[in-house]
């Protein structure tokens, strides 16, 4: 983890969410005196868990894990957190701490917001509010979307679902599922790293997806959405 100062060849002088774009000029300014930018490397943490939250972050580039961790070293994925969108926005207005842990997968650079200078922000302006609530809302959709998951489907359907979902992001990311291990794939689906490995060499033999080292190509996405539409 690198700050990058107002110096340095990374230095990006504005964030260009278009939410920001709605700003009035003296918050334009708070917002700016009260980010700080960071490049976190490969593997780095954004947020963790438990830890004492002072700020919200904003991704600007780069793609990195959200994960809740139990207990007895228990992870579960989340979602995939990819440029433009916010980390930690529960943190502002509900409690002092991160509710989970957040690790890039590839290098990503972050603006730290103090969490009182977006939450002046919110009380004042209307519009930048209307779009923070929705983004608080579409992750908190994903959050019930997630749980539903784990409840209520078998393995093949949960991997099924998390294949579909992670593939979603290969035309941006072509390498996504080379980022992921086989363990990591385990956690988005919710099941140990032994089934999620007997599950994608039966996906395979049945010509669902095809396995070429790391990588995972999807030959019948239908067939993955029948799955796991069914659990």
């Amino acid at each position: 983890m690198k700050t990058i100062s107002a110096t340095d060849d990374d230095f990006i002088c504005d964030i260009n969410a278009p939410c920001f774009q709605v700003l009035e000029p003296n918050e334009v300014e708070l917002v700016r005196s009260s980010k700080t930018q960071v490049h976190f490397r490969k593997g780095d943490n954004l947020t963790k868990q438990g830890a004492f939250a002072s700020y919200v972050l904003f991704v600007a580039d780069g793609l990195a894990r959200q994960y809740l961790e139990g207990d007895h070293n228990k992870v579960y994925n989340l979602k995939i957190i990819q440029k433009g969108e916010f980390v930690g926005l529960s943190s502002a207005f509900v409690k002092n701490t991160f509710d989970y842990s957040t690790v890039a997968l590839t290098d990503c650079m972050a603006f730290l917001v103090e969490k009182e200078a977006i939450a002046k922000v919110v009380r004042q302006n209307g519009l930048f509010a209307s779009s923070f609530i929705q983004r608080f809302c579409e992750q908190a959709s994903g959050m019930y979307a997630t749980i539903q998951n784990i409840l209520y489907k078998q393995m093949n359907g949960r991997l099924a679902e998390a294949l579909l979902y992670l593939n979603g992001f290969k035309a941006l990311n072509p390498e996504i599922f080379q980022l992921l291990s086989r363990k990591d794939l385990a956690d988005f689906a919710g099941i140990s790293m032994e089934s999620t490995v007997k599950l994608l060499k039966s996906f395979q033999k049945d010509g669902l997806i095809d396995l070429k080292d790391k990588d995972i190509i999807l030959l019948k996405s239908e067939s993955l959405e029948e799955l796991s539409f069914r659990g």
